[in-house]
């Protein structure tokens, strides 16, 4: 049975995604699970896996497509669906190829996709240009369209794509009111992505603030950052979550010797290199195992459980604002932990995550005690019940057997959804928190 290839829905908010390119060609076999074809989102780029094993066929989309989602792009035959397709389009091949000949204006040429885009863009016929080549290149077009425009065919016209360009760059562009014919692509075949239009939009700015004038210019109003698409996504979610979910925080202070004592024990004779932030992960799984409204959701006006304890990280990129998921937390030792998390943090840096990395997460953590700073209230990231906002280890003096001492503080903050969690759970789930971190061997009972 054929089974149809769909643009995924990759986030909860997506409408459409955009086709970067195909890994598979029609009529290539294709394994259940084996990379497709690659899409962009809103965060990263995802390689999309064949839904089913069998023969790629009937391609509808290209590579550049802004594609809504749920619509079939292609589909996957079987060996036997294959074998008959093949013979019935020979069979009509050798039926229609002369009329087809005479009649269609655009026969089939090979070419490049860039080629083939700036053709279709400007509506020309690939068996006219010739190519310098095996097959028909952007360069190709190019000279092709300044040979018309020498000879006085489009003498006035402007050829607004004659530039190669990401969907999301022309969007960018439009919004920023470039000329993509401005700007160098370092993309593929010289394209212009959405990174060259934003260094653009930069260097445009910086170069207005140089030339600025106060005397001459006393009206004139700073021009607003370009945002990747990225932050703006980020920037619409929290809104909702701040307007929509009804938060509330509790903060408490642990003493974090015991903790120092377990990452010195656990160094000396780890694989990898142990980090707080390991041992943090670690400890709030075993404590989200003990207490699972924690690890809730609010799905359709009701609570679910979740089954399994996945811990998302909050990464902070200079796009916006990535959460690479931990997969069963609660299960990894510290090892395979530790290793999991650094390959997550390489990914999401590097733009490198996919859509697995990113999905799943039940609850989630936000660390900023690296930048100093001691405590904060953290957004909650729906449809999870709560987010623990971390800040940094830091020597206070606090009472210890009715003695003033210097001790290692940690200070933990938790932002609930009251519509999942009551204030007398999430001061639980803090309580058997703070013990584990006090006492982490805790966790062994």
């Amino acid at each position: 049975m054929a089974k149809d290839v769909v643009m995924p829905a990759l986030g909860m908010a997506q409408e459409t995604g955009v086709l970067l390119q195909w890994l598979k060609a029609p009529g290539d076999t294709v394994a259940k699970g084996e990379p497709l074809m690659e899409v962009e989102t809103d965060k990263a780029t995802v390689e999309v896996e064949a839904p089913a094993a069998g023969v790629l066929a009937q391609v509808t989309a290209q590579s550049g497509d802004v594609i809504p989602v749920g619509q079939v792009i292609a589909v996957i035959l079987t060996a036997e669906e294959a074998k008959l397709r093949g013979r019935e389009d020979t069979r009509t091949r050798s039926e229609a190829g002369e009329v087809e000949a005479a009649s269609s204006p655009h026969r089939l040429t090979a070419s490049s996709p860039v080629a083939a885009r700036m053709a279709a863009e400007h509506n020309l016929d690939l068996s006219q240009i010739k190519p310098d080549g095996s097959r028909v290149q952007k360069a190709d077009v190019l000279a092709y369209l300044n040979q018309k425009d020498e000879g006085g065919g489009m003498k006035d016209e402007i050829h607004p794509f004659k530039l190669p360009a990401s969907p999301k760059a022309r969007r960018l562009a439009a919004e920023q009111d470039l000329d993509l014919s401005s700007i160098t692509g370092s993309g593929p075949d010289g394209a212009v992505l959405t990174a060259d239009v934003e260094r653009a939009a930069r260097r445009r700015e910086e170069a207005r603030q140089k030339n600025f004038q106060p005397s001459n210019l006393p009206t004139l109003q700073p021009s607003p950052l370009p945002l990747s698409r990225m932050w703006q996504v980020m920037a619409q979610r929290l809104s909702e979550s701040w307007t929509t979910v009804p938060h509330f925080y509790l903060a408490v202070e642990a003493n974090a010797s015991g903790l120092s004592r377990w990452r010195e024990q656990v160094l000396q004779r780890a694989a990898e290199k142990i980090t707080f932030s390991d041992l943090l992960v670690k400890l709030v799984a075993g404590a989200l195992r003990q207490h699972p409204r924690l690890n809730a959701k609010w799905e359709n006006n009701g609570i679910v459980l979740n089954e399994a304890v996945n811990v998302g990280l909050a990464v902070a990129v200079e796009e916006g604002l990535l959460v690479p998921v931990i997969h069963e937390a609660d299960r990894l030792g510290l090892n395979d932990l530790a290793r999991r998390r650094q390959e997550l943090v390489a990914k999401a840096q590097n733009g490198q995550l996919s859509l697995d990395e990113m999905s799943g997460g039940t609850f989630t953590i936000s660390n900023l005690g690296m930048y100093g700073v001691d405590a904060f209230n953290a957004i909650v990231n729906p449809p999870q019940a709560a987010i623990l906002a971390l800040g940094r280890i830091a020597e206070r003096v606090v009472p210890v057997n009715g003695q003033p001492a210097v001790q290692p503080m940690l200070t933990m903050t938790l932002s609930c959804d009251h519509r999942v969690v009551d204030g007398a759970r999430a001061a639980q789930f803090l309580q058997t928190l703070t013990a584990l971190v006090e006492d982490p061997l805790r966790l062994l009972d």
